[in-house]
């Protein structure tokens, strides 16, 4: 097979860029997806993500793992990856969060031309369809549809009365002018027609509705094994599907969209990264690039809960069974109802300090007890509240477990390294207890989990190394910019090779402040322009 472009990885940059560079119908892509379709009830409907984020199967999931982490009392870490077309956003909460403007523009002033806020926006506002319509920083004709929840919690509204009372302000759109203050996330939802209430990932969004194009080829359940290069050209990839060993040849260009633990793990697979540690699983060196998998940035996460009485919650017990089940036939006829939710109702962006001049803290609320991942289940009803540091210190990485193209790569992020990272999360989470200690949560109240009878700083970092973990935004380990450890330039090509660009999160210089889903489309949206600019010139 040969074809202009070949991407590996159908996830939420690889399904946008696919969909975009086949718009042309005199190009020809070919997609390659170690995961399904992406098509299964338990992915549209929203609340399946609580059957697939624990892992049990690894069903759409890798379900990786760190390596044991000193900061965290020497535990793994664990790390859910969405495995199907659509990628993480197949089994995340669909929060639709941008960032801060800042963020792009610290891209920008670092040497990364072309990303600061003002050129990103136009991408964010192409991928968007956002039912409050379009305006100068929202789209309205985007294939991403971006929602409202129609049936929020009542303990989700209470816990933004709750920040008010803790002088945080409201915020209707952390999308807005302003990121600081409380409000209900915007989710990527459909929004009107057969489909409302249904989740739209990045290939519901970008690539289901096109996967008939004659320009188009999407390989599923096959699983990219190296990159093949002619001399230092990318040529193609190579791959396994069941037993067989296969090739796509790429005339134009070979696009990673594999993300932060993949991309990294598939350019030291081909021989490109640091030398001495390819040579140590028998990779031939096809270039040596030392930025290749290091700079591995995420979301430290701490989770606080409280039991309640309130079974107008997601809960073990059979009230809450018979809601869901009643709640089924009520999303398949108008996408309302629990199943509709994603857990993750409301939020807050914070300024630990007044001192900040930009949010440095972001709050999660779930209208259920989630505890370690919901792999660790509580009988009963209860409510939780993430917090965690949005722009860490700590770097890790992302290493080679083996040659072996089917095994997990090593990921660590060195969670709470940089004593600034921990420090913030203990203050983070003194905030956090504060707001859900305040009246407006008082009516659902009963006890708190973990923490009833904490008191101290120390007695509460402890519990923070005891269980903080991801709240799944790794990011870096492909380094957009201009110093030695960079491993791709501004344009999202690969040094020291050509024909070869990383389009996803990896590229991320610095992690940016929130979620990590529409950035990634956003990513692919530019990628697209780079990539036919590249080919008109």
């Amino acid at each position: 097979m040969e074809f202009d472009y070949a991407i590996a990885g159908g996830g939420s940059a690889g399904s946008a860029l696919a969909a975009r560079l086949s718009e042309d119908p005199k190009v020809t892509v070919c997609l390659i997806e170690a995961g399904g379709e992406g098509k299964d009830l338990l992915i549209r409907a929203p609340l399946g993500v609580i059957t697939m984020l624990p892992g049990y199967g690894k069903f759409n999931n890798w379900a990786y793992q760190t390596v044991p982490q000193p900061g965290l009392n020497g535990r793994r870490g664990y790390q859910p990856r969405g495995r199907a077309l659509g990628g993480s956003s197949a089994i995340n909460a669909m929060l639709y969060v941008r960032g801060h403007p800042s963020d792009y523009d610290g891209w920008a002033a670092d040497g990364c031309t072309g990303w600061a806020w003002d050129d990103v926006l136009p991408y964010f506002r192409n991928s968007e369809r956002n039912e409050r319509g379009g305006d100068r920083l929202h789209g309205a004709d985007g294939p991403l549809h971006v929602s409202e929840q129609k049936s929020v919690r009542p303990v989700s509204q209470a816990f933004v009365d709750a920040c008010t009372q803790m002088q945080l302000s409201r915020n209707a759109d952390f999308n807005g002018p302003e990121q600081e203050g409380a409000g209900i996330y915007q989710v990527t939802q459909f929004h009107g027609g057969k489909r409302e209430g249904e989740r739209c990932s990045a290939a519901a969004a970008y690539l289901h509705p096109v996967m008939n194009r004659p320009n188009l080829k999407v390989v599923t359940r096959a699983l990219v094994s190296r990159v093949e290069f002619d001399g230092r050209r990318a040529t193609g990839l190579a791959y396994r599907k069941g037993t067989d060993e296969m090739t796509v040849a790429a005339r134009r260009e070979v696009i990673l969209c594999g993300g932060a633990f993949n991309s990294p793990q598939l350019l030291m697979l081909s021989g490109i990264g640091p030398a001495a540690e390819l040579r140590q699983h028998g990779i031939e060196v096809r270039h040596d690039l030392p930025g290749v998998g290091k700079n591995l940035q995420d979301h430290v996460d701490f989770v606080l809960g409280w039991k309640t009485r309130d079974t107008d919650v997601l809960g073990l017990g059979p009230i809450g069974a018979w809601k869901i089940v009643r709640d089924i036939a009520r999303w398949r006829r108008d996408g309302s109802g629990i199943v509709a939710s994603p857990g993750a109702e409301a939020g807050a962006f914070v300024r630990s300090d007044p001192s900040q001049i930009r949010p440095d803290l972001q709050l999660h609320f779930v209208a259920a007890l989630v505890d370690d991942h919901s792999r660790k289940l509580h009988l009963g009803y209860g409510y939780s509240c993430h917090v965690c540091v949005l722009r860490p210190h700590s770097r890790g990485e992302v290493s080679l477990a083996s040659g072996d193209p089917s095994a997990a790569p090593l990921i660590d992020p060195k969670f709470l390294s940089d004593e600034r990272d921990a420090a913030l999360l203990l203050h983070g989470a003194k905030i956090t207890r504060r707001i859900l200690e305040a009246p407006a949560l008082s009516p659902y109240r009963l006890r708190e989990v973990y923490l009833d009878g904490v008191k101290t700083d120390d007695e509460l970092m402890a519990h923070i190394r005891s269980r903080a973990d991801t709240v799944y935004h790794p990011s870096g380990t492909c380094k957009m910019g201009l110093d030695e450890r960079s491993v791709v330039d501004p344009q999202l090509r690969v040094y020291g090779v050509n024909s070869l660009r990383v389009v996803d999160v990896s590229i991320m210089p610095n992690l940016i402040g929130g979620n990590t889903n529409a950035p990634a489309m956003m990513i692919a949206e530019k990628a697209a322009d780079l990539i036919r600019e590249a080919a008109a010139a």
